[in-house]
């Protein structure tokens, strides 16, 4: 008997590593291909909030004992809950969560559960390294008679695969290949800086989830804005850093040549000039600053009218950023990739169990077709929060692009 072919998986994200996770658990063969040298060549990150349906995702792919692993990685935040900061006075207004807020705020247990991209890698990934293959650009994929193969930068093509999943992000090749450039991600002109302190620079504000909203000394009526999530168990350990994220809606900020791969100082400076004027007991946040850890990035979403169709290929799908980017608001993007990768890895377990591998029978189109209704919810939902708290505007014929497709001669 001839070996059975591998999944082929573009990119080696958090969606990526958890699909990954899900076919070793079910034995089927795979290979991560990504770009980058290492899982630390890009190590700014920032904590990412779970929701119950992120969480449940996670639990359904690892297990019960892989899961709890996880689960005791993760902070957990109770206390104050949701409360709004005016940088400018240091006062507390109380909770303002915004009304457009309709997803709840915490994840398991009445508590906010959150853990950095980074610790997400690592877990998801442990175990399985001799799958994964770095400084891997791929720049595409071909069908063969009984298979497909990615196609990478350098011309090389990968072994047969019997299928390949795009989970490189909001610039996929393999999504513009197989959508035809029908997958857009649109830059809504709002700038973001993410950030990290020691504990020590917290400890004035308390427990809770924290904003702050400065929408009177920024010019043109703009707004920065900051989230930050501070849990009481990790409060008196010095080695541990909390995060922020920073976000000024468009034209606020600004980076030299508006360039969103900005890490480490530069970008730690652009949050210092932003906040310089903030009151005294709020500014440890950035007098402290893990400079090394900072990072600036663009605010973009994916269509908020939905994740398009497109022809089915049975042998080829996407999870993740790489169908529906969504904006940091609401928390949203990185449960979504998490129920992508839980539902495909189970449909995916499922053929295999029947024997329906060598042709993947009906796997893309089922998961496509559910994913393309609770990822459209998710989308909406996270473009209108981000229109209420950072003052973003979609209009598709003027929003500017940042993957345009131009379709093959």
């Amino acid at each position: 008997m001839t070996a059975p072919k591998p999944v082929l998986i573009s990119g080696a994200g958090i969606a990526s590593l958890l699909l990954a996770r899900s076919l070793h658990r079910s034995k089927i063969p795979f290979l991560v291909f990504e770009r980058d040298a290492s899982i630390v060549f890009r190590a700014q990150g920032y904590r990412l909030r779970l929701s119950a349906q992120g969480i449940d995702a996670i639990e359904n792919v690892l297990g019960p004992t892989g899961f709890e692993k996880f689960y005791d990685a993760c902070g957990k935040t109770g206390g104050a809950g949701f409360a709004t900061i005016n940088p400018l006075t240091g006062e507390t207004l109380g909770g303002g969560v915004p009304s457009v807020r309709s997803e709840p705020l915490t994840g398991r247990d009445g508590k906010v559960v959150g853990i950095s991209r980074g610790d997400m890698r690592k877990l998801f990934m442990e175990g399985l390294e001799e799958n994964v293959r770095w400084s891997h650009q791929v720049k595409g994929y071909e069908t063969t008679s009984d298979g497909v193969r990615l196609i990478f930068a350098d011309g090389s093509k990968s072994e047969e695969g019997s299928m390949v999943v795009g989970g490189e992000g909001v610039k996929s090749e393999v999504a513009r290949q197989l959508t035809n450039g029908a997958v857009k991600v649109y830059d809504l002109g709002a700038r973001g800086i993410h950030g990290q302190a020691p504990t020590t620079a917290f400890k004035g504000l308390g427990e809770g989830v924290f904003r702050f909203v400065d929408d009177t000394t920024q010019p043109n009526g703009g707004k920065v804005f900051l989230i930050t999530n501070i849990r009481a168990d990790d409060m008196d350990k010095p080695d541990v850093n909390f995060g922020w994220t920073l976000i000024g809606s468009p034209g606020v900020i600004k980076a030299p040549n508006d360039n969103y791969t900005i890490i480490g100082a530069p970008a730690a400076q652009i949050a210092k000039s932003l906040t310089s004027h903030w009151h005294a007991s709020v500014m440890p946040l950035f007098d402290n600053m893990v400079e090394s850890e900072a990072a600036f990035w663009k605010i973009t979403c994916s269509s908020p009218e939905g994740v398009p169709g497109w022809p089915n290929d049975p042998r080829v799908t996407l999870v993740g950023d790489a169908v529906h980017a969504m904006t940091p608001a609401g928390g949203n993007g990185a449960n979504t990739a998490m129920r992508d990768s839980a539902l495909l890895g189970r449909l995916i377990g499922e053929a295999w169990g029947r024997g329906d591998c060598d042709h993947w029978a009906g796997v893309t189109e089922t998961y496509e077709k559910e994913m393309r209704v609770y990822a459209s919810e998710a989308v909406k939902a996270s473009y209108g929060h981000a229109e209420g708290q950072f003052g973003v505007k979609f209009d598709p014929e003027n929003t500017p692009t940042i993957n345009e497709y131009v379709t093959p001669n």
